[in-house]
């Protein structure tokens, strides 16, 4: 067996205490692609945990038999900040309550500063360029010190995933289908995942500059090839895998979506032995341009009349507010046409707050609104 597990200490955010990060290493560094997968890095969504619990076997089988190819990184729980995080008995593993920051946001976005320093450098070998690129991102983020607890943690996870070829970062949403996030360059690379998963809906990126984790780990590898052609490859391919809902927490359901991500690392060259055949093509993927949140035109108790994965056209009701002290209704319509795929789990709105989002096939006007 080549499989070893290492602990990664935090800065310590008081006297007497500190926390630290594990990663899971399976086979040898350097000896072929590395795959990075963690899952909670939104400590409230739980999913991800389960189903990288699953795959855990089916990975120590595959090592046993010597099966792994390269280096598979796995981070089981990607936040034990948030995970330790409660308020009256709730969990809150959103963001941290130091600060009020998002977990998944103000990670590094590499573009801006490893551009310079490669463009000199870049050849028609890719290979070469392969290997330029990740050392000018290796020495962007050793230049940074971090001053906290949560930039430590980001930075731990960046460096575990920094030469990855392939990342999955895995969430989940309140209430929700299965779903994907990745950009648009990468979907060729995804859509067999799509399939072996059988997602109900992928949302596709074209802009950039985001600092989420997944947009970190890849954006600077499709920027850079944009600007200076296909000898810069797509040296890491990053997605986010949205498990469903956050109560969600099923054996069946989290074996089955092991199997699937372990078929598609095979299919990657990850793990040999012969992936099962590809499943059926799933829809064709929608963009970030397309969705709309649904928003709370004021107080009162929610009940949502449509479902999740369910269609809806533009001008369908699709939940009501219920003001029990005028006892009246009020409607909430959804202003496109297209899938709701998530919404919250509150059923107490205060005026403004996001119920749903719908995301349909054309642009829309308005930028959606997204949850920070």
């Amino acid at each position: 067996m080549v499989t070893h597990t290492r602990s990664h200490p935090l800065l310590s955010p008081s006297l007497g205490t500190q926390r630290q990060l594990v990663s899971v290493h399976y086979g040898r560094e350097g000896t072929g692609p590395k795959a990075y997968l963690q899952a909670s890095l939104h400590a409230d969504e739980l999913p991800g945990m389960l189903v990288l619990h699953h795959l855990r076997k089916l990975l120590d089988r595959a090592d046993e038999a010597g099966e792994v190819r390269g280096e598979i990184v796995l981070v089981p729980l990607a936040n034990p900040i948030g995970l330790a995080q409660r308020v009256l008995h709730e969990p809150g593993g959103r963001f941290e309550l130091a600060g009020g920051e998002n977990f998944n946001r103000r990670f590094p976005d590499y573009y801006p500063l490893v551009r310079d320093a490669v463009a000199p450098l870049l050849t028609a070998d890719a290979n070469a360029n392969r290997t330029v690129v990740r050392a000018a991102l290796r020495d962007a983020l050793a230049a940074v010190a971090p001053e906290s607890e949560l930039a430590s943690l980001r930075h731990t996870l960046a460096t575990l995933a920094l030469d990855s070829d392939l990342v999955l970062d895995l969430h989940c949403d309140r209430e929700a289908v299965l779903h994907l996030y990745t950009d648009e360059p990468f979907w060729p690379a995804f859509e067999p995942l799509a399939r072996d998963l059988g997602v109900a809906l992928t949302v596709l990126g074209r802009g950039h500059g985001g600092t989420t984790f997944e947009e970190s780990c890849g954006q600077a590898w499709w920027r850079l090839a944009h600007e200076f052609g296909p000898a810069v490859p797509h040296g890491c391919m990053s997605a986010t895998v949205e498990l469903r809902g956050q109560r969600d927490l099923r054996h069946d359901q989290a074996i089955k979506d092991a199997l699937a991500i372990y078929a598609f690392l095979q299919r990657r060259g990850h793990l040999a032995g012969e992936a099962p055949p590809l499943p059926l093509p799933v829809d064709a993927p929608r963009y970030w341009e397309g969705m709309i949140s649904a928003t709370a035109p004021q107080a009162g108790l929610v009940v949502y009349t449509r479902d999740v994965g369910e269609h809806v056209e533009a001008g369908d009701t699709i939940a009501e507010i219920v003001d029990p002290l005028d006892n009246r209704v009020v409607p909430v319509v959804s202003r496109i046409a297209g899938m709701l795929y998530a919404r919250h789990l509150q059923r107490y709105a205060q005026p403004g707050m996001e119920l749903c989002r719908v995301v349909g096939e054309a642009a829309v006007a308005e930028a959606p609104v997204v949850l920070a």
